[in-house]
């Protein structure tokens, strides 16, 4: 049973393996990150004493393109981790079709203990730590986890200073006065709900007036939460680490968000709704889960008791190896991951595009070509997945893009 993330990535692969025609010296490649940076980061805090921090920035596979993944500021982040992600972004860019390999990188810390000022300095640090490993057609990061664009500013300052003129294309997810892109704040959220449409037409549902809960309520949850309600579901349950809040006919998911933007947290939500466990989210009866929140939310003993109809990822890696074969078993549909939050890296990739051609696009464009793009992407594995009897929709987006990426190695070859 896998039991770390790494080892579920790799337990994904392996399922897929037996539907790819791939050479197996190639396969083993897919296998490694191909470098792994670990660095030390002294920072001065705000009292004068120094503390130094553990980075890492983990680069996948460039068979493809550049590397592309977010930087995350967690008290959890780890190498494994970093890898395992570097490696789903990897197999995301692929079957979604971008030209892109997969990176990730993280500080261990925990952002709300650290004042603006404190957060201004390790990024600039880490940024100096793992400047030789990025660039706009080496590695090109973005916001993930308890970072913004704000920290994508100072990703690309620091970079910029030590080129001597200013490189936008470095990083994305900036503010739009530096060369971000319309939509991009929004981008993964609206992903997670053109996903989700696809899988109720698939299904032969209505999304209109379905009940859905989503797991974790923030920027990817809470986008997608808003999106799902104007599309006229009803989203009874949502969550946060402060907390879960339930109610039959739906929540008001306008106060909620405006309640977070003014509290930083779900806890306290004033209004008529009855308070849950996490445990109890997971496991409500219907039609649609989304878990936006955490890797391993849900367990073997989740997947055994849920209720859902359909799940979508919208966070990485919510759904272990062993829990993924339950919900098989019980003929409960999984819209992977690397489809569902791929809205994120699609519009990053608009951004990297038109910063390179330092030209702007309207968010219809952007917006028009995320959906596009998703589609176009739901519509391959769905159609894998009912070609190729393979067992499940995520083995189906595996089988894509671990063909996709070992073509490229193929045509490349192996140095020297």
């Amino acid at each position: 049973m896998a039991s770390s993330p790494l080892e579920n990535m790799l337990a994904q692969m392996d399922r897929a393996r037996d539907h790819v025609d791939i050479k197996p010296g190639v396969y083993e490649r897919l296998k490694h990150p191909e470098r792994t940076q670990k660095v030390a980061l002294p920072v001065e805090l705000d009292d004068g004493s120094v503390e130094v921090f553990t980075g890492y920035r983990a680069q996948f596979d460039s068979a493809r393109g550049p590397y592309k993944g977010g930087i995350r500021y967690h008290p959890a982040v780890s190498m494994d981790e970093v890898e395992a992600l570097a490696g789903w972004m990897t197999w995301k860019c692929a079957v979604v079709g971008l030209p892109f390999g997969g990176a990730k990188g993280g500080v261990v810390c925990n952002p709300s203990e650290l004042s603006r000022t404190e957060l201004r300095r390790l990024t600039r640090r880490y940024t100096q730590g793992v400047r030789r490993m990025i660039g706009p057609q080496t590695d090109i990061p973005a916001p993930d986890v308890n970072t913004d664009p704000q920290t994508m500013a100072w990703v690309m300052d620091t970079y910029s200073t030590y080129h001597d003129h200013a490189v936008p294309e470095v990083v994305t997810g900036k503010p739009l006065e530096l060369g971000g892109t319309e939509g991009r704040v929004d981008a993964t959220g609206r992903g997670v709900t053109i996903t989700l449409e696809n899988a109720f037409d698939y299904l032969d549902q209505d999304l209109r007036g379905a009940d859905v809960a989503i797991q974790g309520f923030g920027n990817v949850g809470s986008v997608a939460a808003g999106f799902i309600a104007d599309r006229g579901a009803n989203v009874v349950a949502i969550s946060d680490i402060t907390g879960g809040y339930y109610h039959p006919d739906g929540l008001d998911i306008d106060a909620a968000t405006a309640h977070v933007a003014e509290h930083g947290q779900l806890a306290g939500l004033p209004g008529d709704h009855e308070e849950i466990e996490n445990r109890d989210l997971l496991t409500l009866d219907v039609d649609a889960l989304v878990p936006a929140a955490i890797e391993d939310a849900i367990t073997p003993e989740i997947a055994r008791d849920t209720r859902a109809d359909v799940i979508v990822e919208a966070a990485n890696g919510p759904t272990t190896f062993a829990a993924q074969t339950i919900l098989t078993d019980r003929d409960i549909p999984v819209v992977p991951d690397i489809l569902a939050n791929a809205g994120g890296v699609i519009v990053s990739y608009l951004e990297w595009v038109q910063n390179s051609q330092q030209y702007s696009w309207t968010l219809d464009e952007v917006n028009r070509d995320l959906e596009d793009r998703i589609t176009t992407a739901f519509d391959n594995v769905v159609r894998v997945y009912d070609q190729q009897n393979t067992p499940d929709l995520r083995t189906a987006a595996y089988v894509i893009a671990l063909q996709r990426v070992a073509d490229a190695h193929d045509l490349r070859g192996l140095f020297p």
